[in-house]
């Protein structure tokens, strides 16, 4: 593979990581900007059929998507080499956090200040990906009726994550009852082969993983809690739907809420625990660095492993980002090609039809969800917020400005604001 012609490519990558505040709410604007209008990498609809493959899968969807994008430029290594560089500059700093931390009492309140602009900024960029979305997505009578019906769904049960992967099969179903708006084609697209290994790998390290740790446990290995983070994370990565914000009530169970079960203790004594108070303030710092929420998983393996020594700590940083993405990467490169092929099929084209529909309802839910929290603001905040919405959004519809030179100003805005 001649990786020079894909330099480009891995350039705008790292640009984007590096800017890409926000959690996947904002991801999808950035990722629209970006990729589609400036990089010209994939079209809209690409991006939208991708997006939508990624909701069904376990793990971290920005992630996912990220890689379907690389997939689609260069294959599955260009795609790998894709995900390290989206990776590695968060967890990095995630893991350097932690090490920080459990060191110190410090608060994060200068951080948080710092970054108070981000938020709103979040909600600026969603905002601009759920007004070009709406552009292609709603053509018709049944992708409005599924609209509205997914977004009150939305609204209503937008934290239970097993909804989501719903409404999309569903909606697919429901847009291939008539064969009036998309006819099948003459020529069927020809089947391709397909590579078992990551979906093999996949199950082989799942049963690995809980093997060791298991054994460790019950022989009391001296790093036998490496072992155990390994298997948590990687169980998480392999059963969370919903991104972040479904991974804090698993972590919270594991690491705060088993450890102080009597049953538990007596079973296992030297249990992985966690304060809460940390586990909670690594969920609020993950959301105000660039990169995906899922490099959490990095500051909790410092943090699960506090009182060690700086390399135990690290070795649990490095168990805790890579186990919790692995999982996520390996279905996402097994299935990806499936959908490629398949998504040729007229079947696959009606299906998307009412998935898309389904896309612009999950993003004006999370729209809902972000500004709920705006319930007990001030008014001065609340209007404060307001503008910076109303000026992101109108800088990414109305200019050119490079989506990361916007997060820039921000930065700086809120620098002088804290």
């Amino acid at each position: 593979m001649n990786y020079s012609k894909h330099i480009s490519f891995l350039k705008t990558v790292f640009f984007y990581t590096l800017t890409a505040f926000g959690g996947p709410q904002a991801h999808i604007g950035m990722l629209q900007k970006t990729f589609v209008e400036k990089g010209k990498y994939l079209t809209h609809e690409e991006l939208l059929d991708f997006y939508s493959f990624c909701q069904l899968l376990p793990g971290a969807s920005s992630t996912q998507l990220l890689g379907c994008i690389g997939y689609k430029k260069g294959g599955i290594f260009l795609s790998i080499l894709t995900l390290i560089i989206w990776i590695l500059p968060a967890t990095s700093i995630m893991c350097f956090i932690g090490l920080f931390l459990s060191d110190t009492t410090n608060n994060t309140a200068q951080i948080t200040s710092l970054l108070a602009l981000i938020k709103p900024m979040t909600l600026g960029f969603l905002f601009f990906s759920i007004w070009q979305t709406k552009k292609t997505a709603l053509k018709n009578t049944i992708t409005y009726y599924i609209f509205f019906i997914c977004l009150l769904v939305s609204i209503l049960f937008f934290k239970t994550p097993w909804v989501f992967p719903m409404m999309i099969v569903i909606a697919g179903l429901i847009t291939n009852i008539s064969n009036k708006r998309i006819p099948a084609p003459k020529i069927k697209p020809q089947s391709k082969k397909i590579s078992y290994f990551p979906i093999v790998l996949f199950f082989l390290v799942f049963t690995i993983a809980g093997f060791l740790s298991e054994k460790g446990r019950q022989e009391e290995w001296k790093n036998r809690k490496v072992y155990n983070l390994f298997e948590n994370f990687y169980r998480f990565g392999s059963i969370v739907f919903g991104g972040g914000d479904v991974l804090l009530p698993m972590m919270l169970d594991q690491y705060v809420a088993r450890p102080t079960d009597i049953k538990t203790i007596q079973k296992n004594p030297n249990i992985i625990k966690i304060n809460k108070e940390d586990l909670l303030v690594g969920f609020g710092i993950v959301r105000a660095i660039p990169g995906p929420v899922f490099s959490v998983g990095s500051y909790t393996g410092t943090m699960a492993l506090k009182g060690e020594n700086k390399k135990t700590q690290i070795i649990g940083s490095l168990m805790g980002s890579f186990s919790l993405f692995l999982p996520g990467v390996l279905l996402m490169l097994f299935f990806f090609p499936l959908f490629q092929q398949y998504r040729e099929y007229v079947f696959v084209h009606r299906a998307m039809e009412g998935i898309h529909a389904v896309v612009v309802a999950l993003m004006l839910g999370a729209a809902y969800y972000l500004c709920s929290e705006y319930a007990l603001t001030t008014l001065d905040q609340l209007l404060k917020d307001v503008f910076v919405v109303l000026i992101t959004f109108s800088l990414l519809n109305f200019t050119k400005i490079p989506s990361s030179l916007i997060v820039l100003l921000f930065l700086i805005l809120g620098f002088f604001q804290s």
